[in-house]
């Protein structure tokens, strides 16, 4: 498996300006022969690819002698990211016309966005020892280790973050250490007063970082907007306002890590919704609580970890009525529709529902159900619609792919 490890680096003087023009050149790269693309296709409606482009490349570092100075691998890399901007625009125009998709290569900007390069290993150009990092051009910087970095290196990227730090996330491919078979299954149902309930009835509140912090930013934002542009105070309080949402990341970041791997160990098999976060945030009620719980990410996180754990992260339909459906009966109560509703007892069958833990178990018996038709296997739900034989099924769907 390939697995990026994050260090923070504490370069010295000279090796920070070195990344500085490191970064700004390969930005520099990136526009030059984006807007020379877009020239070309616009006169003569030709394309470079990025062999055309290397090539031109090579020739503008004999006209331009400070593009010399810095690591070549971060160049070509600023071209390969061009062409691969180019090829997800039109792979995705091609797949949903008419449709917002991944939007056509932008110019890359000094300020407010990533800051960052990439270089590759060739010829023992990387290495590590201990709590050093050997980089090409830059040498040996000094990084905090937190953590063993195991496997063969592949790649570095090196990042500046607003709040001054700088980042390497190193690439290795590892061996990754699984954790122990286990057979217990499990249905999440996502929220926001609480992060998610689970079909066995356990709540996990809502940490919500980011409106704690709201009247620290309040007043950094405060100071910032009354400082004088180009003095050294507006630099300090930028600087403030961005360890502040850092500080915002790294504890929403470290909650989900702590809670998608406490899942991962528990459970085989987590059925969950597949929520449209982009549609949901439309509401402007809800937008800024649906953006701060970070779901996509939290979802991302139970993916790539079940691929290395062998479990299987089962997703289930946006339209499914989970939470109208009486999991006892199988009831519909279009009532239910109501968010105001958190508790409802079924007509049908007068069973007692709590909204969200109802939900979360449909969630799981409907993505149990998807997963044994998927491997032909429909009688393999008993009539509490778990899996009979957990543990051959899920054999089966890791050899058809679907995990």
């Amino acid at each position: 498996m390939q697995k990026a490890f994050k260090v923070t680096l504490t370069p010295n003087h000279n090796q920070q300006v070195l990344i500085n023009k490191t970064i700004g050149c390969a930005r520099f790269v990136y526009n030059r022969f984006l807007a020379l693309r877009q020239e070309l296709y616009n006169t003569e409606q030709k394309t470079l690819n990025y062999h055309a482009c290397s090539q031109q490349l090579t020739l503008l570092k004999k006209e331009i002698i400070w593009l010399k100075e810095v690591d070549k691998f971060a160049l070509q890399n600023s071209l390969k990211n061009l062409e691969t901007a180019y090829k997800n625009f039109f792979s995705d125009l091609k797949k949903a016309k008419n449709k917002k998709g991944v939007g056509f290569p932008k110019f890359k900007k000094k300020y407010g966005c990533k800051q960052s390069y990439k270089t590759n290993l060739t010829n023992g150009n990387i290495q590590i020892i201990e709590n050093r990092l050997k980089l090409p051009k830059l040498g040996w910087v000094k990084f905090h280790k937190s953590q063993d970095i195991t496997g063969k290196l592949i790649n570095v990227t090196i990042i500046r973050t607003n709040s001054g730090n700088y980042i390497a996330s190193i690439l290795c491919e590892t061996e990754i250490e699984k954790y122990p078979q286990v057979t217990q299954n499990i249905g999440l149902d996502l929220g926001i007063k609480s992060y998610f309930v689970t079909s066995k009835g356990e709540v996990i509140d809502n940490p919500k970082y980011y409106r704690t912090q709201t009247r620290k930013l309040r007043s950094y934002h405060k100071k910032l907007s009354r400082s004088v542009k180009g003095s050294n105070n507006r630099v300090k309080a930028k600087i403030k306002l961005a360890r502040t949402y850092q500080h915002i990341t790294n504890l929403r970041d470290d909650f989900l890590h702590k809670l998608s791997t406490r899942l991962i160990k528990e459970n085989s098999i987590i059925c969950i919704e597949d929520l449209r976060v982009a549609n949901m945030v439309k509401n402007h009620k809800l937008a800024l609580s649906i953006t701060e719980a970070s779901w996509s990410k939290f979802v991302t996180m139970l993916e790539y970890k079940a691929l290395w754990h062998d479990r299987i992260v089962q997703k289930v339909g946006t339209f499914y009525p989970s939470s109208q459906t009486c999991n006892h009966c199988g009831f519909i109560n279009p009532l239910v529709k109501d968010l105001k509703l958190r508790e409802w007892s079924c007509p049908h069958c007068h069973n007692y529902n709590s909204r969200d833990e109802n939900a979360a178990r449909n969630i799981l018996t409907e993505g149990l159900k998807i997963l044994a038709a998927a491997v032909g296997a429909p009688d393999a739900l008993n009539a509490y619609g778990e899996l009979v034989r957990p543990g051959v099924i899920q054999a089966e769907i890791v050899e058809v792919g679907i995990a």
